[in-house]
């Protein structure tokens, strides 16, 4: 455990060696250990702070109901599709699908290949066996380093997210899905406007101050 200050607070960890490191990696390793979302997901058995992205979203707009049928699209290492199996409990059905193999998930459907493959979407909406009510979407590119390059590249997998759901969400149904500010957003949102009822930008608490990214939250979709 971190030792605690007087007041009560933890302390800041400081790594004990820092040797064969990078400063970004440093800072990186720093930021991780004194997270308190990094600290409670492993406390709470998720694999990743990002569990609490989705906990909030949905705690605020109360979109994942139990028995419903969700598609995690970008679902590694899987923190989002955990929250999904226990919001939708055991009647309900989670599929998830990443670039990278994920560990096993109790009552998840796991898939690994590339979303934007054609072939692979195709093998998606086998599994998915029929409609479903959400399609969530944390996919983002690697970073560049580019802030511009890196938000035309998350926005072309938000978009491709999009034209996946229009054609597996049922109407009335839910998405929802990563992007990071910087001016396009703004197309995507005015898009969904037309296929949506409700559509809102949300920042989770849980993301990170000094983060671009926000989540489109597009409700009540028309088919």
């Amino acid at each position: 455990m971190k030792k605690k200050s007087s007041s009560g607070r933890p302390l800041c960890v400081r790594l004990k060696s820092t040797r064969g490191l990078t400063l970004s990696s440093r800072r990186w390793l720093t930021r991780q250990l004194n997270d308190p979302y990094v600290q409670q997901a492993k406390a709470a058995g998720y694999r990743s702070r990002a569990s609490y992205k989705l906990i909030e979203i949905d705690d605020k707009f109360k979109i994942l109901k139990p028995g419903m049928h969700v598609v995690d699209l970008g679902a590694a290492p899987g923190g989002w599709t955990q929250v999904a199996i226990e919001r939708v409990g055991t009647t309900g059905f989670v599929v998830g699908i990443d670039l990278v193999p994920l560990e096993p998930i109790a009552e998840a459907t796991l898939i690994c290949g590339d979303f934007t493959d054609v072939q692979v979407q195709e093998e998606l909406k086998k599994t998915l066996k029929g409609p479903v009510q959400v399609v969530l979407s944390d996919m983002a590119a690697s970073s560049t380093g580019h802030s511009q390059t890196d938000h035309l590249r998350i926005m072309a997998l938000a978009e491709e997210a999009f034209a996946f759901a229009q054609e597996v969400l049922e109407r009335g149904g839910v998405f929802i899905a990563k992007v990071l500010r910087g001016g396009t957003e703004k197309e995507l949102l005015t898009l969904l406007k037309h296929h949506f009822e409700k559509v809102t930008h949300f920042k989770p608490p849980s993301s990170r101050a000094d983060s671009a990214e926000i989540y489109v939250i597009a409700i009540g979709f028309r088919p």
